[in-house]
């Protein structure tokens, strides 16, 4: 009996422990994914393929890849027009990005990206929360997939960014961390310390600042089309926009049927015709459509077209181009059109609105703009003239355009400086605005020092001229000679006088180009005398602060006097030289409220120069008291005289 209890222990035992040693060791859970700890926008880009790509290099190689941008929202507010930096750093060519755009507009796929940019959401430029979807990972998240080429980086080696951030307002992010060598990842939070006027009732983003604004209204909505308001506004005290042209590109096969108060560039239906437009319209006369492209350029009408029932009665319409700065006409400073849209599968429907992307906006002669990507905002109200409340639009978007400076770029128009005290003109540095690729002369002589004469002279006609004046300088001649400044406007500012109680200059504007200038202005920035500004007794010139300090001056033509015609013949085209546009004005200051400055020292000389909005470039250096003073003025001036007789013979 005992031994039979002894034995069934003995295989209970056993079959417990064969139990236990077949029972698998339970593994511990995974740890959550790094997004769940985010209690804000968590961010994250994940490099997912490459390969070579031909030809073969022995450096830098060509090397296609493909990642993903996540955006997930897992803080409490809305995230509205989200917009992330990547920075690329391997000299990356995009070719396509699902779910985004470039937000600064500057470029379009396929296009470089290699110095990194901002993404914007498009179609949906907005993320909602966890709380209002109830976790809904579609609504409060977007991936953007990248294709594109790297340059130079090769398996097993992976092309990361730099960074990655959100840029919208109010946030701020950490270094993002990398996990694994192909996901770079970060957190970012709201900042307690950012100031914004965003409030979590708001349904829209509050209108922005810049420079320019450009407003996309729809005015009028139908299932398969729609018409919209176009409205340019100017708000830079500076800028300003002649013959402006107006580009964006559709990204959803949309064409332009009409348009009251401004046209197209190219009018030209073809690619309608023959492209989806077409199927799907079959029934519509492309006869009257005025542009079927993808990039379409806009231009303003003519003033005399303002009335016309067709193409104008737009109030701001209509105005050759021309937006003036707000300090010069507030009545002038915006241009508005309205525009026929037609919309395509599967967009046929009243409520489906989505504007235009990469903006662009140039004009003659005037600073480079910047533009960001369209910001929904609150529907714009409209004024009615009978001063009842007005219609409001359905939906409205902003683009915010600001002045920037492009990389390489040359101004348009120059400065050359004189003085009472020296009989030479300092003329605009050489190649100013540029020079030709195709050359004989030197782009890096500094410019040759000229007689007061030769300012009237195209730079064509003065080489006689400045070799002759260096010679009675005694001045070397460089060889080769330098090229001319190329600008289309040049500026001469000549200091007159010097005394006790004030100081005067003079300042004269040449137009070198075929084309007038109407309503132009300048706007003379000085270091420490603009105080002392009394009166331009030519122009019609005040004092204005840019900066939230006294120190500029804006001029203009007076009233019948505001038009800087083109360069003309000479009175004999076969001898004389052409002649340019020209405008001059006295101005006088006091030193009454500037005591101590040095006039002739180089206070009494501006430090920056615009024309219509354009910065000028400025001579590298100023007159002296030292300049060649061989005999009288009249001297020289007969000798100069018998030069030009000799120049133009």
């Amino acid at each position: 009996m005992a031994s039979s209890f002894s034995l069934i222990t003995t295989t209970l035992l056993l079959l417990a422990t064969i139990t236990a040693a077949q029972t698998p060791t339970p593994t511990p859970p995974s740890p959550p994914p790094a997004s769940d700890s985010c209690n804000g926008v968590y961010l994250s880009y994940t490099y997912t393929s490459g390969s070579k790509l031909p030809p073969n290099r022995t450096s830098n190689q060509p090397y296609r890849f493909e990642s993903t941008l996540r955006v997930l929202n897992n803080a409490d507010e809305e995230l509205k027009s989200w917009r992330v930096f990547v920075g690329f750093q391997h000299d990356e060519y995009l070719v396509s990005a699902s779910n985004a755009v470039i937000a600064d507009g500057s470029a379009t796929f396929p296009g470089p990206v290699g110095n990194g940019t901002v993404f914007a959401g498009f179609p949906s430029a907005d993320l909602k929360t966890a709380i209002e979807t109830a976790g809904d990972v579609n609504q409060m998240s977007v991936e953007v997939d990248f294709v594109g080429t790297q340059f130079g980086v090769d398996s097993p080696a992976v092309p990361m960014p730099s960074n990655i951030s959100l840029v919208n307002d109010g946030f701020v992010c950490p270094r993002p961390s990398m996990q694994g060598t192909r996901v770079m990842q970060v957190c970012c939070r709201k900042d307690p310390n950012a100031l914004t006027n965003i409030t979590t009732q708001d349904e829209f983003l509050p209108r922005q600042s810049g420079d320019l604004t450009i407003a996309y209204d729809i005015i009028r909505t139908y299932e398969s089309n729609y018409w919209a308001e176009v409205t340019i506004e100017n708000h830079n005290a500076l800028g300003r926009l002649d013959n402006w042209n107006l580009t964006w590109d559709w990204m959803r096969d949309e064409f332009i049927n009409d348009i009251k108060g401004a046209y197209p560039y190219t009018r030209d239906s073809s690619e309608c015709i023959f492209g989806p437009q077409g199927a799907f319209y079959q029934q519509m006369d492309f006869s009257t459509v005025l542009n079927c492209e993808r990039s379409p350029t806009l231009i303003d009408l003519p003033l005399e077209m303002t009335n016309n029932t067709q193409r104008g009665m737009i109030p701001f319409c209509c105005r050759n181009g021309t937006i003036l700065p707000p300090t010069m006409d507030p009545t002038k400073s915006k241009s508005a059109f309205q525009i026929h849209i037609y919309k395509m599968p599967p967009d046929l429907n009243r409520s489906e609105l989505i504007p235009p992307q990469n903006f662009k906006i140039s004009g003659r002669l005037n600073p480079d703009y910047k533009c960001g990507a369209p910001v929904r905002v609150s529907p714009t109200e409209f004024l009615d003239p009978s001063g009842l409340p007005g219609p409001t639009a359905v939906s409205s978007w902003q683009v915010v355009c600001n002045i920037t400076q492009a990389k390489d770029s040359s101004p348009r128009c120059c400065v050359s400086f004189s003085a009472y005290y020296n009989e030479s003109i300092i003329p605009c540095p050489t190649c100013a605005c540029g020079c030709p690729n195709s050359r004989t002369c030197s782009a890096t002589a500094p410019a040759m020092f000229l007689p007061a004469q030769a300012l009237l002279v195209p730079f064509e006609n003065r080489t006689a001229l400045s070799t002759a004046w260096a010679s009675l300088q005694r001045r070397a001649v460089p060889n080769p000679l330098p090229c001319g400044d190329n600008c289309g406007v040049s500026l001469n500012w000549h200091l007159l006088t010097d005394y006790r109680g004030g100081w005067s200059a003079r300042i004269t504007l040449f137009n070198w180009d075929d084309s007038s200038f109407a309503d132009w202005f300048v706007a003379v920035e000085m270091d420490k005398s603009a105080p002392g500004f009394e009166k331009a007794y030519s122009f019609n010139g005040t004092g204005i602060e840019l900066h939230g300090v006294n120190d500029t001056i804006f001029m203009q033509g007076l009233p019948g006097l505001n038009y800087l015609v083109g360069e003309v013949d000479g009175d004999n085209p076969k001898r004389d030289p052409r002649v340019p546009g020209k405008q001059q004005s006295v101005i006088s200051f006091n030193k009454k409220l500037t005591p101590g400055i040095d006039v002739a020292g180089g206070d009494g000389f501006p430090v920056k120069v615009f024309f219509n909005g354009e910065e000028c470039a400025l001579p590298r250096v100023l007159p002296t008291s030292g300049g060649f003073r061989r005999g009288s003025g009249v001297v020289v001036s007969g000798i100069v005289a018998v030069i030009m007789v000799v120049m133009l013979m």
